[in-house]
């Protein structure tokens, strides 16, 4: 099997999200417990596993070092870029994934459909989770969410940016306060007057990823709570900044549309690639 390093949602090596990679030289997926220790080899917060049908047709599954995902929207960013630089997918594509089929448009940018989004629960007690963050006192003006767009996350809105970079979070918290509420991440977000719908972080300890540098999935969510909260129109098209505490700043950009489809993409960068051995 092949195995490649992708930077998603940038243009240049060594910034963005990276992801592993594995294209599958078989008809089958190889059995959960090897891709299992592949990811935690390869040790990224998700390695996509990729099946060809044909040029337009896949189905991926994702893992990250600890345990199986239904959806990854950076890692499958760098897949459909690597796909389509690599000559094996062009034009619009059809991806299975446990969350469902998901249309993607390959190109120089790589567009991808997010699931039917959904507001999963509103969270009536929110001090301790700003208390996980470093947060000693705030009253959001907009209410925190757990948001669905192919994986659930808790939307969290903060005062500025200078709040948003200064955090300081306490991971044993974050990691008890998602499980409590089924959700992978905290995804806490801050507006901002510099041409950038918001200025982010992500961060998901539960699943091993103590932050991530660029979240597909929790950026279309996000973009769909912030439609729903009327902070945008019934269409819109964002820019959402990540990674800048960690020093791999990456942009996100997202399509809302009225009837609900909710695109999410950018481009990426092949940093790496090599031949997995194995028994």
């Amino acid at each position: 099997m092949k195995y490649f390093i992708v930077d998603a949602f940038t243009n240049r090596p060594f910034g963005g999200n990276p992801a592993g990679v594995v294209l599958l030289d078989t008809d089958t997926f190889p059995k959960n417990e090897l891709m299992l220790r592949i990811a935690a080899e390869l040790r990224y917060s998700e390695t996509a596993f990729i099946k060809r049908h044909s040029a337009q047709e896949f189905t991926i599954r994702y893992f990250t070092p600890t345990a199986e995902v239904e959806l990854c929207g950076h890692a499958t960013i760098a897949s459909f870029f690597l796909l389509h630089q690599k000559g094996l997918a062009s034009g619009k594509c059809l991806c299975h994934t446990l969350a469902g089929d998901l249309n993607i448009e390959t190109g120089k940018l790589v567009m991808m459909q997010m699931a039917r989004p959904r507001i999963v629960a509103t969270l009536a007690k929110t001090e301790e989770i700003y208390r996980a963050l470093g947060v000693k006192s705030y009253t959001p003006a907009l209410p925190v969410q757990v948001v669905y767009a192919g994986l659930p996350d808790i939307m969290l809105p903060l005062p500025d940016v200078a709040t948003l970079q200064s955090l300081q979070p306490d991971m044993e918290a974050i990691k008890e306060i998602t499980k409590r509420h089924e959700a992978v991440s905290i995804h806490p977000f801050a507006f901002s007057n510099d041409g950038y719908t918001a200025h982010v972080r992500d961060f998901a300890p539960l699943y091993d990823i103590p932050e991530e540098s660029a979240t597909g999935t929790a950026n279309a969510s996000l973009t769909y709570y912030l439609q729903q909260c009327g902070c945008l129109g019934a269409e819109a098209e964002c820019a959402f900044l990540q990674g800048e505490a960690m020093g791999r700043p990456s942009v996100v950009a997202t399509r809302i549309y009225p009837d609900g489809n909710l695109f999410v993409g950018g481009t990426a960068a092949i940093v790496a690639e090599g031949i997995l051995c194995h028994e």
